[in-house]
């Protein structure tokens, strides 16, 4: 009689079969599987180190093209751009959402500017009063958004007097052996930057007040931006003949070039689409702001050179300083009002 086979009985626990669950790690490897073959994963480590080896490749041309423009232009071009956009991004959302943004803006970078160029005149030997400077310039640039036109000029002519005044105590006080002219150059150089500051950057705030008027600085704003990268990249690009060689030997008529078209083509796309205007007024409004931001530049660029100074300050990584970024949009926003109060009929309304 032969044995039967073991069978487990009825009563015996029997454990079931054990099932690989569907998340957990696969512990047998198919020999046939592409993944599993030498040859791939060969393959694999080629591609992967032919990438890093481009990446790193790459990297090493930016930033020896990067060093090439820094050593040409004295400018960190990677960290210029970054701050120019967080900066541009934060104005641009300031004026379309909250409009008390770009006054708090405006009085920051007021107060800033006239820092910087009050250090910069008191290095080069003049005397400038900082405290009226600062005090007077924040109360001058809030009237250009808290007051009337004419009461605006009345606080400019105020705030002038009001320095103009203080130096001159200032200057008795000190009992020096400073000469009249001196001292006569102080005061117009202490109502210069009132002038040159706040007043320029009240003008803004006035515009502000317009209906509208976020759409008309957005848009000088964005023709002097505009205006200044095409002068950057077509100068950098093709310059060859200096535009003015005793104020700012880096600046060609080549650059000069590349910003009349920037800033015609922005002029007119701006004031079509986003000021509702004639393509024909976009025309004059970027020539009128190319030639403002144009002299504002060189006018801040024969102040420096005075003073033997290459930037206001370093406060701006890549920029230098406040002024140094504001030098074309300050005189520009002249010329933004003014063609405000013209070209506001035109505005086709929809």
């Amino acid at each position: 009689m032969t044995d039967a086979p073991d069978t487990p009985s009825d009563d015996e626990d029997v454990a079931p079969p054990a099932r690989r669950d569907a998340d957990s790690p696969r512990l047998d490897t198919d020999p046939d599987a592409p993944e599993s073959s030498p040859v791939f994963q060969e393959h694999m480590r080629a591609m992967r180190t032919g990438v890093e080896s481009q990446m790193a490749h790459a990297r090493a041309e930016f930033d020896q093209a990067n060093e090439r423009i820094k050593e040409r232009t004295g400018r960190d071009l990677i960290v210029a751009i970054l701050i120019g956009v967080a900066i541009g991004g934060t104005l641009l959302l300031s004026l379309v959402l909250l409009k008390w943004i770009f006054v708090l803006f405006a009085l920051v970078a007021t107060v800033f500017g006239i820092l910087e160029i009050s250090r910069a005149l008191t290095v080069s030997g003049r005397r400038i009063d900082v405290v009226p400077q600062v005090g007077v310039g924040v109360v001058l640039v809030l009237s250009g958004l808290l007051t009337d036109l004419w009461l605006h000029w009345v606080v400019t002519f105020v705030a002038v007097v009001v320095v103009a005044v203080w130096r001159l105590i200032a200057q008795m006080v000190a009992v020096d052996d400073r000469s009249p002219s001196d001292v006569l150059a102080d005061v117009l150089t202490g109502g210069f930057v009132q002038l040159y500051v706040p007043f320029l950057g009240s003008l803004a705030l006035v515009l502000l007040r317009q209906d509208g008027g976020e759409w008309w600085i957005i848009t000088f704003i964005l023709i002097a931006v505009v205006a200044d990268t095409g002068a950057y990249v077509s100068g950098l690009t093709l310059g060859r003949h200096p535009m003015a060689p005793k104020i700012s030997p880096k600046k060609t008529w080549e650059g000069f070039a590349g910003a009349a078209v920037a800033a015609l083509a922005a002029g007119v796309l701006a004031c079509m689409f986003m000021l509702g205007l004639p393509w024909w007024t976009g025309l004059i409004f970027g020539a009128a702001v190319l030639l403002t931001a144009t002299a504002g530049d060189l006018g801040e660029s024969m102040i420096k050179r005075d003073m033997g100074i290459k930037d206001m300050s370093s406060w701006l990584p890549g920029h230098g300083g406040v002024l140094d970024r504001l030098d074309s949009i300050l005189p520009s926003v002249t010329v933004a009002l003014a063609l405000s109060y013209l070209f506001t009929p035109l505005v086709v309304t929809a």
